[in-house]
Order: C-alpha cells, then sequence, then structure tokens
C-alpha cells in the first residue's frame, strides 16, 4: 500500500504485481475497454488491440527516435479527434500496420466511429515492433490478422509472454540477435479504495537491457560472447563508438488505461509520465534506434484525480509491465528467456 496526495485527500493505492512465472489472463477492469490479440508462434509474429467500441479519450508520447506508427498526429491536444475506437500494437514492422485496416473493418460493420455525414469513421491509432529477424518467412501481420483479434476481445485481458505483438520480441541487439534474449508482452495494474484503476500493457522490444524498475536488477538484454550471461549494455556502450547492431529495428510499446474522467490534453500528459517506467525499466532508453510510443486512454466517470497521480501510477505499472513481459518471455530459435539463463 502506499499514498498519494490528490487535491488534498489521500488516496490509498494497492499495486497489484505479477512476478510468478505462469503466464496469466489480466483483467483489465475498467468499463468499455477490452483485449484482443492473435499470435503466430509459427512465424514468430502477433498483434495485440485495445478496442474502445463507444470511444475514448486518448493521448499519446512518441519518444524514440525510429517510430513505426498510424494515425498518433489525430491525437496531438491541438487536433480534431478527442477520441479513438481502437489502439494497435503489431508486430511486422511497417507491414504490420496493414492490421488497423482489419480493425476498423471490424468497428465500422458494428457502426463505431466518427459520426460523418456520410457514416462513420472508426479513429485507430497503432504502432509495430520490428520482428523480422525471427519471421523470416514473409508472412506478415495483415487486414485478416487485425480483424481476427477484434473477435478474440474480451473484457478478461491477455495472456503474458511470447503473445499477441510480443511473440516475437527481442532485447539486447546491441551485437545482433546472436547475443540477445528474447522479450514479449507484459502488464501490471492497480485499483485504489477509491475506485481509482489504471492499467498498462508493454510490448518489450528493445535495443538494450531490460532491468527491474525498482531495484535495478538486470533482468535481460545483450548477453557476453559465449552466450552464458549478460554483458550489461551500458558497460559495453562505454566502449563503442560505432554502434553495429540491430539498429532502427527496436522498440518498446505501451498503452495506459484510467477509469479516471480526462481530456485529450491531460491524457497526452499521462503518456509523456509514462514514459518515465521505460527509463527506469531499458538501458539505454529512447534511443535513436527505438520507437518508444505511448498511448494513454481514459473510459470512465472517476472525477477529482489529479492528472500527476495517475501519471506517476503509470509510470510505476509501466515498468512493471515491461518487467513482467520479461519474466514471461519464453526461449526461441536460439533465444534464450529470462527463465533458460537464470532459471528462475
Amino acid at each position: 500500500m502506499r499514498s498519494l496526495i490528490s487535491r488534498g485527500l489521500t488516496v490509498e493505492i494497492k499495486v497489484t504485481v505479477e512476478r510468478d512465472m505462469m503466464a496469466f489472463s489480466n483483467n483489465v477492469g475498467i468499463k468499455g475497454i477490452r483485449i484482443g490479440q492473435v499470435t503466430d508462434t509459427q512465424h514468430h509474429t502477433g498483434c495485440t488491440v485495445v478496442m474502445v467500441e463507444n470511444g475514448a479519450a486518448a493521448g499519446v508520447d512518441v519518444r524514440g527516435g525510429a517510430p513505426g506508427t498510424h494515425g498518433t498526429d489525430a491525437l496531438r491536444p491541438e487536433n480534431l479527434v478527442e477520441q479513438v475506437h481502437a489502439v494497435v500494437l503489431t508486430g511486422g514492422s511497417a507491414f504490420g500496420l496493414a492490421t488497423v485496416q482489419g480493425v476498423m473493418q471490424y468497428l465500422r460493420q458494428r457502426d463505431c466511429g466518427f459520426q460523418t455525414e456520410h457514416g462513420v469513421v472508426p479513429i485507430v491509432s497503432g504502432a509495430v515492433v520490428y520482428d523480422l529477424g525471427l519471421n523470416k518467412s514473409g508472412t506478415l501481420p495483415d487486414a485478416n490478422m487485425g480483424y481476427q483479434a477484434c473477435e478474440n476481445s474480451s473484457t478478461e485481458g491477455a495472456e503474458q509472454g511470447c503473445i499477441g505483438a510480443g511473440t516475437g520480441a527481442t532485447v539486447g541487439k546491441l551485437f545482433g540477435l546472436g547475443r540477445a534474449m528474447k522479450g514479449g508482452q507484459g502488464f501490471a495494474s492497480l485499483t485504489s479504495t477509491g475506485g481509482l484503476r489504471v492499467w498498462a500493457l508493454a510490448v518489450v522490444n528493445a535495443y538494450g537491457d531490460v532491468r527491474h524498475h525498482e531495484n535495478g536488477e538486470l533482468l535481460a538484454g545483450v548477453r557476453t560472447e559465449d552466450g552464458r550471461h549478460l554483458a550489461n549494455a551500458a558497460a559495453c556502450l562505454s566502449e563503442l563508438e560505432v554502434l553495429t547492431g540491430f539498429t532502427g529495428t527496436n522498440t518498446v510499446l505501451g498503452v495506459v488505461a484510467t477509469n479516471a474522467k480526462f481530456s485529450k490534453t491531460e491524457l497526452t500528459r499521462v503518456a509523456q509520465m509514462a514514459q518515465a517506467g521505460i527509463a527506469r525499466a531499458v538501458v539505454p532508453a529512447h534511443s535513436l534506434y527505438d520507437g518508444d510510443t505511448i498511448y494513454a486512454l481514459s473510459s470512465g466517470s472517476n472525477t477529482g484525480v489529479e492528472v500527476t497521480v495517475v501519471g506517476a501510477l503509470a509510470a510505476q505499472l509501466m515498468g512493471q509491465a515491461i518487467v513482467n513481459g520479461i519474466l514471461h518471455a519464453a526461449g526461441v530459435d536460439g533465444l534464450p528467456s529470462h527463465r533458460d539463463l537464470f532459471g528462475k
């Protein structure tokens, strides 16, 4: 339990984190929000969709230097659109943005979207991770996969690890895939005694190492030349002048959702503050070679909560979601996971 002050009131926060090694079903617990995913284990790719068919206020913050996104400019505070109807996180690099079309088709068939005189236009934003290093088959996420993820959506959330958009995720690529490790998809959430709910999703495909966001413990990343230990990306960077690894092909993607009632401008601030969770858990963070992107959604009527409170909690939960994605990942094609290297 911890206390935060919101407009003179003490808000008791009970943080729910998952540290066990088993994948689990994580309830979003926020009215109107569902999670759907498709996992293609054969081709090491997939997508995850956060569905808000009735619309939700949304903001976004893109901090990495190599993003692959769709519809993020519409979410800038000065622009017209106030709500989104879905956020898509997908593998397949830029090719994976084809999944957005499937999500839009699903929503249009159900008359969900921005109302115009000629019909609805679903507002769908999305971001990609580069997983082509594992997926060499040419079979990529497409509109059909996006549509199927919508059909699979549920309020009960999704599993963690090599699931959905995290199926082909990897970390620690300073020296290429040969010394990298497996990344994945993770969740974290909290509920206050007063009913405030904050939930976070992370897809971990970072260029560097992943550390525990609270104690700095090195969990996964660049391995030594013999592949048996972690090399410490920060130490490796201090000896490098030119980066020769998997540059431009990495990212951490995230979605934060809350039942606090916020505007798009306020949610942009929440997304910005949530980026601190990446900075605490990933080394280096927000590099020129990462496309770090975080969305923030508000679906609820919980009023009187300060933006700073939710932003601070979002940063904490984003760090935990990143850690959970690593702890639940499984090794594949010679790339070990945290469990493979440490046996826990």
